[in-house]
């Protein structure tokens, strides 16, 4: 649902006619989607989502598949698998690894799932992923039960996902760790200093590999353990994300982004001419959000000044949780409040239907903070909706973003602020240029960024991590 700054707005009211209104593959595809987006994202109802696929599929008929290419995973066919996570919720990580339990799962693999934390009470989400997991036939089971040991024993590969993953280790296999590292694939995605805990890292060493979503976090992870703990990394590989088949049926089928882009901009009380700037994260520090605010005031004092003929901007920030009552929600509200700016910015509850977003939209704001993000999968999501990047010089995104072709880059902290301001001036000024550079981004994910070439990317690792899994039980 969409939340204003000043009211609420629900997406509920226009989702039959939109279910009416798709193509039957995009429209089962846009639903499929919200399952498992690995992005910070929080459900405001999943069964609606599940019943929505009901209807659809009660409804239309699917056209005829076309053959496929053979899986490049088809290998895993029959192994074994075993994923560790250390929590399972609408976080970048463990979607992520759900993504590769229905990929596993596609080719005939008998997949595991174990979450290392959960509340102690009923959790809504949880319960809805985990069923949605068997319901492909992946098998869940308890963290600290001697199922999982037995299954971390016989399995042929074990992935665990997160550097807090790690704990599992001792905490569960106790005298049987020795047995399992040689077998582990070790997924990490975090880039931040607390996470390099030795509890958490000291059995990086012994195990198969490390897969890695960026180059500039494996040299990072690779530099912080040798200086910190004079311990080495394993093996390590970095794979790059890609976009579901999913997302990028909506993404290419202009009848379905149309729909989308006049019902969210209706929700949110702008008009089809007008420009947005959007990020889509969760509301931290991390992620920038209050430093964005900053820059789209001073690109909107900027137009003013020089009196340049634009349409008009809005700011919104996909992500928001009012319901939490942070510092920084609430110093976000006051700062647009100060500004006098509540009719050009729009805050949105956090969701997992980015799609709709990404169609309504204009450019994407990545504008992560320190390091950056290990990968930051929304960018390549925005690539593929022909969206323009406004992105940090920092982590993954110096990876994706093309600066000066499908996008700008500008730096992390306060000294980005400016720049960040000048280049939201430039792509609202430069209409053929902002169209450019999304044509642009969309060719690079068509050539880098698919489901498919993860899928093979991830391939190669696993063949290597089991042939020496094979040499280590030996």
């Amino acid at each position: 649902m969409a939340k204003h700054a000043v009211g609420c707005a629900h997406q509920k009211r226009w989702l039959l006619p939109l279910l009416l209104m798709l193509s039957a593959s995009t429209l089962i595809a846009f639903f499929i989607r919200a399952v498992f987006d690995p992005c910070d994202r929080h459900a405001a109802d999943i069964s609606s989502v599940h019943n929505s696929i009901q209807v659809a599929e009660r409804r239309v008929r699917l056209p005829p598949k076309i053959p496929s290419p053979p899986n490049p995973l088809s290998f895993m066919k029959s192994k074994i698998v075993l994923l560790v996570s250390h929590e399972l919720s609408l976080s970048g990580g463990p979607l992520l690894l759900m993504e590769l339990a229905f990929l596993l799962r596609s080719v005939g693999a008998e997949v595991y799932w174990t979450t290392m934390m959960k509340p102690s009470e009923a959790d809504e989400v949880i319960y809805s992923l985990e069923h949605k997991m068997m319901d492909r036939g992946v098998q869940v089971l308890s963290a600290f039960g001697q199922e999982a040991i037995d299954v971390a024993l016989k399995a042929d590969l074990v992935v665990l996902n997160t550097a807090v993953a790690g704990k599992w280790l001792d905490a569960v296999l106790k005298q049987d760790v020795a047995c399992v590292l040689p077998k582990v694939l070790w997924w990490i995605h975090e880039m931040r200093g607390q996470y390099f805990k030795l509890e958490y890292v000291k059995h990086l060493p012994l195990v198969a590999g490390a897969m890695i979503d960026s180059h500039i976090t494996a040299a990072y992870w690779k530099n912080r353990t040798q200086d910190r703990w004079r311990i080495n990394m394993p093996e390590t590989y970095v794979v790059h994300l890609g976009n579901s088949k999913e997302l990028m049926e909506v993404a290419e089928d202009s009848v379905a982004k149309r729909v989308l882009r006049e019902h969210v901009r209706e929700s949110l009380g702008v008009r089809n001419e007008d420009l947005l700037f959007a990020l889509i994260n969760s509301v931290s520090r991390g992620k920038g959000q209050d430093l964005f605010l900053r820059s789209f005031y001073e690109s909107l004092q900027i137009i003013k000044e020089k009196k340049l003929p634009v349409p008009p901007l809005h700011a919104v920030i996909v992500g928001s949780d009012m319901n939490a009552h942070t510092k920084l929600e609430t110093e976000l509200r006051e700062y647009v409040m100060q500004k006098k700016i509540q009719d050009r910015v729009h805050f949105v509850n956090k969701t997992l239907n980015v799609a709709p977003y990404l169609a309504a939209i204009d450019v994407l704001v990545q504008n992560s903070q320190a390091r950056g993000e290990c990968f930051g999968r929304i960018t390549i999501e925005a690539m593929a909706f022909q969206l323009p990047v406004l992105g940090t010089a920092a982590g993954g995104t110096t990876e994706i973003v093309v600066n000066g072709t499908t996008g700008f880059l500008h730096p992390v902290g306060k000294e980005g602020v400016n720049l960040l301001a000048k280049n939201i001036v430039k792509l609202a000024t430069h209409v053929e240029r902002r169209l450019t550079m999304g044509k642009r981004g969309y060719v690079r994910v068509k050539e880098r960024f698919l489901e498919h070439h993860m899928a093979q990317r991830i391939a190669a690792v696993l063949k290597e991590v089991l042939k020496k899994s094979k040499k280590g039980s030996h």
